[in-house]
């Protein structure tokens, strides 16, 4: 490239590392105009492949797997009408300070002194406080006032109500996302943090599909694994002129990040799905694995991590 162009190295940022780079590149444009930033997002599993018996730490070998990712963006408005999306909102959250959210993905050594990722069982409770925390300052500057109102109006309504009955339990009301939301890009962590995470805001399998189908085809591939989940969406063709995108990814720290996108043409590109978008979903999602080596769920926990149930 050019001498003149600026270089940033976000690794080690783990799978929240493509929205952080996007992140970066729309700061540095606030004060560069007609600026093109080009975010490259990877996953090699290789340095961190795990060769030891704990189990917390065999997970990871499982789960992620090699990918990348491409995207070009740009504040020149030249360029609009060539743009496939426009950057609408981008809010971070950080939970590292609790102990139970910073040891649940970390990069440590076994009783052995191997080396590898420890995924805990603390990891999706982690995730749904970070996106918790997330949405409370993202809600605001995405959803409309209606809503916003309704959710203030029941919540105060419960608390009256509570104090009357003397401090009954129940579940307390939810924000619809969905009102001011048409598509959900979830990052491909897991399976059980795709559980949660549908849990927490509402969702249907039309909803999450696209994250499940990553996981099922790609695995995570760590930063890039966003971009497949858009990829899907791309390919199946659900985006349109007009829709709403929420895409949000969680990585080790722990942190959620989240970015609110507006699609400004009907997209069709069906990039890394191309030759097999026509087989998903799958009619069953039966992991064919599990026969021959589901014992590994009996055996006892072992160091920091804990058990954790393979997918």
């Amino acid at each position: 490239m050019r001498g003149d162009v600026m270089a940033y190295n976000l690794s080690g940022m783990g799978c929240s590392a493509g929205l952080v780079s996007v992140d970066l590149a729309r700061n540095v444009m606030l004060t560069r105009p007609r600026t093109m930033a080009l975010v490259l997002t990877s996953e090699s599993c290789a340095p961190n492949w795990y060769t030891g018996t704990d189990k917390s730490m065999m997970l990871g070998n499982c789960l992620f797997r090699c990918g990348g990712a491409a995207a070009l963006l740009t504040n020149d408005p030249a360029l609009r009408s060539r743009a496939k999306m426009e950057l609408r909102c981008l809010v971070r959250a950080h939970i590292g300070a609790q102990d139970d959210a910073h040891a649940a993905a970390v990069h440590r050594e076994d009783a052995d002194g191997r080396l590898g990722v420890s995924l805990s069982k603390a990891l999706p409770k982690a995730a749904v406080r970070a996106f918790t925390e997330n949405l409370q300052r993202l809600a605001p500057r995405i959803l409309p006032a209606g809503e916003l109102a309704r959710f203030a109006a029941r919540l105060l309504l419960r608390k009256l109500l509570r104090r009357k009955s003397a401090g009954a339990k129940g579940e307390g009301p939810k924000i619809n996302f969905k009102t001011g939301v048409d598509h959900f890009c979830l990052h491909p962590g897991g399976k059980a943090v795709i559980e949660a995470v549908s849990k927490s805001l509402g969702l249907n399998s039309y909803d999450v599909e696209p994250a499940r189908m990553t996981l099922h085809r790609w695995g995570n591939t760590s930063a890039s694994s966003l971009w497949y989940v858009l990829s899907y969406m791309e390919a199946k063709r659900r985006l349109k002129a007009g829709d709403r995108l929420l895409m949000v990814t969680f990585g080790s720290g722990f942190k959620c990040n989240s970015c609110y996108w507006e699609v400004t043409k009907d997209l069709a590109d069906a990039g890394a799905w191309e030759d097999c978008i026509a087989d998903y979903p799958p009619e069953k999602m039966v992991n064919p694995y599990m026969e021959k080596f589901g014992w590994v769920n009996d055996l006892p926990s072992q160091g920091q991590g804990g058990a954790f149930p393979f997918f």
